[in-house]
């Protein structure tokens, strides 16, 4: 099976995509060229480790490329001021140089915290991102956005920092639970819902057979995901236009997590499969878009058995007021707006910073009545 390649265009900062099986046991061979000398450090997370770290090393070895693996815990609550110290102590203890490549062996939780790390070691030293999630795959490793979360909100602190190379093995995924596929898929049909209709409909016909794990469609909804996402990031990397279009469903989506305390409750990509919901809810009541549009979304979501309303989600949630004040927190906020992406239909979004809050309050409120 023919590994598939997605280049990321950012001038002398390009990079590309590698999409395939096999991408992990041959990770030497394709890092090497990036090498100044022989090592690599790896930061991977405890579960990933247990799983493919002895994989990547043996990869690494077979090219004579020694390694160094920190191994930390895994889960949303890694990405904190704590582990980002430990991350960067780590990293100096190896005497890691700028000409050095540092390896995000990992879901996303492990991309933007070591990409973050790498971004302000020593002003700047180079990494490569090997996503072992779906999440990380179609959204988190392209891109360049690094960070850790903060008692105030997600990702409220880190730096564009884009990578020198992304290997996206997705026999890897063979190995996720089926709760964590799914969250990724989140990510994935966000992209049909926020600009290729045909793109959707192709998730509507094969995502089950995807789910279970058909490996050419895998590779396919991969590689749409990211060169769709590699188009918007070539024409704006630093989100000052249709970047934001990539955060459909997730105003939504962070204020929920807020509100589960970036716990298990609720993974990123099941929030931005219920923020997608709500979006294109929010959507249909401000007149943007017909009522199929949300009927269509809930509809796939539910046919792919994800959480698709906040009764999915387990436990207590604040009241209506509250998500939207966890909303206001959000790093998208200008000139105390809060910006949403809003929908005039399946396939066709666009950045929307004055809606109506008391329409965005009505449809929570409903949603909460409904737990």
């Amino acid at each position: 099976m023919e590994r598939e390649v997605v280049n990321v265009d950012l001038g002398d900062r390009s990079y590309d995509i590698l999409i395939g099986p096999n991408l992990v046991p041959n990770a030497g061979a394709l890092i090497k060229p990036f090498l100044k000398r022989n090592h690599v450090v790896i930061i991977t997370d405890e579960n990933v480790a247990r799983l493919h770290l002895a994989t990547l090393e043996k990869g690494l070895a077979d090219q004579g490329i020694s390694s160094s693996a920190l191994k930390l815990p895994a889960g949303e609550t890694t990405k904190s001021w704590e582990m980002l110290q430990e991350t960067t102590e780590w990293l100096l203890s190896e005497k890691v140089e700028r000409d050095d490549i540092v390896v995000a062996f990992g879901g996303g939780v492990i991309g933007d915290l070591a990409g973050f790390a790498a971004a302000i070691m020593r002003r700047g030293v180079r990494f490569v991102q090997i996503p072992t999630s779906l999440l990380a795959q179609v959204d988190s490793s392209v891109g360049g956005k690094t960070g850790i979360n903060s008692p105030h909100g997600k990702n409220l602190v880190g730096a564009f920092y884009q990578p020198q190379l992304v290997l996206a093995d997705v026999e890897v995924l063979g190995t996720l639970t089926s709760r964590d596929f799914l969250a990724g898929y989140g990510e994935v049909i966000k992209y049909g819902m926020l600009g290729d209709i045909k793109f959707f409909t192709w998730l509507e016909e094969n995502g089950p057979a995807m789910a279970a794990g058909d490996m050419k469609k895998r590779i396919y909804a991969v590689k749409r995901s990211c060169q769709m996402k590699a188009d918007i990031v070539a024409r704006d990397e630093k989100e000052h236009g249709d970047r934001a279009l990539l955060n459909l469903g997730h105003t939504f989506c962070h204020a929920l997590e807020a509100a589960t305390g970036y716990s298990d409750r609720l993974l990123h990509g099941e929030g931005v499969a219920i923020g997608c919901a709500l979006a294109f809810e929010t959507s249909m009541r401000l007149g943007l878009c017909a009522q199929e549009a949300p009927s269509r979304v809930r509809a796939h979501l539910k046919n792919m058995k994800m959480k698709v309303d906040l009764s999915d989600i387990e436990g207590k949630l604040p009241n209506a007021d509250a998500l939207i004040n966890f909303m206001a927190q959000d790093k998208k906020v200008q000139d105390g707006k809060l910006a949403f992406i809003m929908a005039r239909s399946i396939g066709d979004s666009y950045v929307d910073r004055d809606v109506d809050l008391t329409v965005v309050k009505s449809v929570l409120e409903d949603a909460l009545s409904l737990r």
